[in-house]
């Protein structure tokens, strides 16, 4: 308790979204270095005083506020956490700088290319082609494929024998992909065409650090829905 009767914060808070995945990946990296951390839900519909005072210039979740002082952008976020708590189990990031220049090259291709705008255009959010955007995420997936043979070296990980940097970033949307699956009636996560990607999902969303934080598929669909609804103009 603080000296005044109020209660005292947590050293670690992150104002997110359960449904986001950029906060999402937030937690589970908290989770990997088992740091401790107070959720701050963002109201739906509005930015909160709090998030427009410590993220003014972009104004978007997640923030990570460690001991007040704010950290934005979730990539920024986890490489944060790595450094911090660098002692609380296995890096995030790998120690060769050819590997971790790799992973965060795949990582803003992850954000790029596989979910800005495809799936946006999938869960019918915004106008355009639904083939076009299907067509989009599988080339994306055809290319972490291949890379997550090269990044894993024969592992479980995109990061070896452990979750790593490229494993939060992409495994982060794996709640959306199969949300997205059941909205537009396709099959994203295929295992026909990507059986490593496609086994690889399945050991990280079962995951210790992942399980607890990676939202059910049909809260998910519901949660879409409703957003979809309130997006669509009056007549």
């Amino acid at each position: 308790m603080a000296s005044n009767g109020e209660v005292q914060e947590a050293a670690v808070r992150v104002i997110g979204g359960w449904a986001c995945p950029y906060a999402i990946r937030v937690f589970a990296a908290l989770k990997l270095k088992a740091v401790d951390y107070e959720f701050l839900q963002e109201p739906a519909g509005r930015k909160s005083e709090l998030l427009l005072r410590t993220n003014p210039v972009y104004k978007k979740i997640p923030v990570l506020l460690h001991r007040g002082a704010p950290i934005c952008e979730s990539m920024i976020i986890i490489q944060y956490i790595d450094q911090v708590w660098a002692s609380n189990g296995p890096a995030i990031l790998p120690a060769q700088p050819y590997a971790r220049a790799m992973e965060r090259f795949w990582a803003q291709y992850v954000d790029d290319k596989v979910i800005a705008p495809a799936l946006l255009v999938l869960r019918g959010l915004t106008d355009g082609d639904k083939d076009n955007a299907a067509a989009q995420v599988s080339n994306a997936l055809q290319h972490l494929e291949e890379a997550f043979v090269k990044c894993s070296q024969g592992k479980h990980y995109f990061g070896g024998d452990n979750i790593g940097f490229l494993d939060l970033v992409l495994g982060s949307h794996l709640g959306w992909f199969k949300a997205v699956e059941k909205i537009a009636g396709i099959k994203i996560l295929d295992e026909a065409k990507y059986p490593e990607i496609t086994a690889w999902a399945d050991r990280f969303c079962a995951h210790h650090a992942v399980k607890d934080v990676m939202p059910e598929t049909e809260r998910l669909v519901e949660f879409s829905v409703n957003s979809a609804v309130k997006t669509k103009p009056s007549n």
